[in-house]
């Protein structure tokens, strides 16, 4: 917690830039390339988008006044992942937002000496995009997703609200969420019997989810984790209609999925992530260096619950969960 607030405590610098220097107007059009992590249909990646720009006209910034912003959408096709970096790159922006850790990767191998501010990527140290959280080094800076602990809080919830749950599944693309394994032993801490078996279903394709939830159903009460991923998080009605059909309980890292008809998710406030990220453009554009500006980290976190599915699902929510939900679907 003292690592959140310190940190926390420089994105309040960050967002307290000098109003006099944040009013003065650049003497050429900037230009932001920005690779968002979901698709462009995706209704949470077009809200993310939206936000960000929100907070660069808050800061000075107008569309087709003293900046342009060129977007590009994720798949889940690696190479066209690098084909839309290399594209932005090519456009000579003065700076990248990129969004997901397959995305920073392409971006990190394109941009050069572009100035990159990534949101919602894992643990960056650990995957080599920064040097120190406090002293990133190099062009690239950011704000991170979820620590390693949120693995035991998926666990403390699924079995809060399914008591009787079994052996857990858990279920990620390793391409799209490398980092996966780091959730792996806080979620051993805190596993209440030796019998209760986690078993990791790494999937690569939309087949593959289908076969790991499937086998999840042939178990007795076993429940599912979907862990923080761009690919699984860009099909939510595809994975809660597979669910539905097994019966199972599920926790998922972002309220799209009891918006679906899941049962329950908890995770960051991704669109909060893109909001404050619109100050670090802001710092860059006006001659910040992002290996100066340290990574920041959450400050805001969502719990959605879907009574109707726990009701299907013959579970009573404990009034205790319901009085700390931020959003109860009925």
């Amino acid at each position: 917690m003292r690592r959140r607030e310190f940190m926390a405590l420089l994105g309040g610098a960050a967002v307290a830039w000098p109003l006099g220097v944040r009013a003065q107007q650049p003497d050429r059009v900037r230009r932001i390339g920005v690779l968002m992590g979901r698709i462009a249909s995706d209704p949470e990646g077009q809200k993310q988008a939206a936000v960000l720009q929100r907070g660069l006209e808050e800061l000075g910034w107008l569309s087709r006044r003293n900046v342009e912003i060129d977007y590009r959408w994720q798949t889940d096709d690696a190479s066209q992942r690098q084909a839309f970096a290399k594209d932005l790159v090519e456009l000579k922006p003065d700076i990248l937002v990129v969004n997901s850790t397959p995305a920073l990767a392409a971006a990190q191998q394109a941009a050069g000496t572009i100035p990159i501010v990534f949101v919602a990527v894992a643990d960056p140290v650990a995957q080599g995009f920064v040097q120190t959280l406090a002293r990133p080094g190099g062009n690239i800076t950011g704000f991170a997703a979820e620590e390693p602990s949120m693995g035991a809080k998926w666990v403390e919830l699924l079995k809060d609200i399914a008591p009787r749950v079994g052996p857990i599944t858990v279920i990620f693309n390793p391409n799209s969420a490398p980092y996966a394994s780091m959730f792996l032993p806080s979620m051993e801490a805190v596993r209440p019997s030796p019998s209760l078996e986690f078993i990791v279903s790494p999937v690569l394709s939309e087949t593959e989810v289908e076969h790991a939830i499937t086998a999840a159903g042939r178990q007795p009460s076993c429940g599912l984790i979907f862990l923080p991923d761009s690919f699984l998080n860009s099909r939510p009605e595809m994975i809660v209609g597979l669910v539905a059909k097994q019966n199972l309980p599920a926790i998922y890292s972002i309220p799209s999925f009891p918006r679906s008809g899941g049962l329950i998710a908890y995770g960051i406030e991704r669109a909060d992530l893109f909001r404050r990220a619109a100050a670090y453009v802001d710092r860059i554009l006006r001659g910040a260096k992002p290996g100066d500006l340290p990574v920041q980290f959450p400050i805001k976190f969502e719990l959605a619950i879907n009574l109707k599915t726990a009701k299907t699902l013959g579970l009573t929510v404990p009034p205790s969960l319901l009085a700390r939900a931020d959003e109860v679907i009925e």
